[in-house]
């Protein structure tokens, strides 16, 4: 058990600090608690996160809420068809009195970045973040530039409004550690947000948890707590069955189980524990698996994620539980 809180250096890192963030946002929007739990976990487990739901239930409010709440640099960036990669990354400009190349960082150099409507960008741009997800650095002319430390991207999109817009290829899907989508809030939320004085700026009622040496703390400290063999038997069971099944083209990557440990990871620190149970990887397994699978005879509209949603949960049940 993790009867007290993990240091890095001089910082320490608090389970009860996540808890904090999670209610902090709960009280200012409309979500669900599971969706919050899910934003707060994947931060914590060093991955990014893809909102995917209808326009209007909240996703970008949201993701600049957690930005507010974890502190340091936060960018948004509005996806649109003619956005260039340059416009990501940044571009080198000559300077008459340096008489050199100077470079000037894109909005990717944050430590939140929110990518709005990430599916409205060609492919070219796309391509352009994955480097920064897989690696946290950025290359340009030739030089490789480090960016913020943490480094979390929070990208949305929406399944409708489809003309105009390109979807993720599955080698970017696999960078998002967790997928989620919002659904309406519940009548009393919905009527709760109505009547409120401020319903038109949520954000008012949002403010900064923690710092960033917290953040690279906490991230520390899940990536210390222990996963056992058994318990890893049992992740991969899941994973390799999503490569066995005739109505699934390509099932999870490897790196689909290292999401899915560190997730488990970030689910057990949460909780106050400094090892893995089994109910860690089945409470991680939907949000971590599902936008990675590639269906058969599925095309690309909002029913194919629902459908791999309800695969990897007939995959969880199916796949037995080891004792630990």
């Amino acid at each position: 058990m993790i009867d007290a809180p993990v240091a890095t250096a001089t910082v320490i890192a608090r389970p009860s600090m996540l808890v904090h963030l999670a209610d902090t946002l709960e009280g200012a929007l409309s979500c669900s608690r599971e969706v919050i739990d899910l934003v707060v976990t994947t931060f914590a487990a060093g991955g990014h996160l893809l909102l995917e739901d209808v326009p209007g239930v909240g996703k970008t409010t949201l993701a600049r809420a957690m930005g507010r709440a974890i502190g340091g640099e936060t960018n948004r960036i509005q996806f649109t068809p003619d956005l260039l990669p340059s416009d990501l990354t940044g571009v080198s400009i000559y300077s008459q009195d340096a008489r050199d190349f100077a470079f000037h960082p894109g909005p990717l150099f944050a430590n939140i970045v929110i990518a709005d409507e990430i599916n409205r960008a060609n492919p070219k741009t796309q391509s352009a973040m994955l480097e920064a997800m897989n690696e946290s650095q950025i290359s340009v002319d030739g030089i490789t530039h480090v960016l913020p430390d943490p480094y979390f991207v929070i990208a949305t999109q929406n399944p409708i409004e489809l003309e105009g817009t390109y979807p993720l290829p599955e080698a970017q899907l696999d960078r998002f550690m967790t997928c989620a989508s919002f659904g309406y809030p519940s009548a009393q939320a919905e009527a709760a947000m109505l009547v409120s004085s401020d319903w038109s700026r949520p954000l008012d009622r949002v403010h900064q948890i923690c710092t960033a040496d917290e953040a690279i703390a906490i991230r520390a400290a899940v990536r210390r707590v222990a996963l056992c063999d058994a318990v890893a038997d049992y992740l991969v069971a899941i994973v390799q069955a999503t490569r066995s099944r005739e109505d699934i083209r390509y099932g999870a990557s490897p790196r689909a189980s290292l999401h899915l440990a560190a997730m488990a990871r970030a689910y057990a620190f949460i909780d106050g524990r400094d090892f893995v149970l089994p109910d860690d990887v089945r409470s991680s397994a939907v949000p971590v698996l599902a936008h990675r699978l590639v269906l058969r005879d599925v095309g690309f509209d909002s029913g194919s994620l629902d459908r791999a949603r309800d695969i990897i949960s007939d995959i969880v049940s199916a796949t037995s539980v080891p004792k630990v």
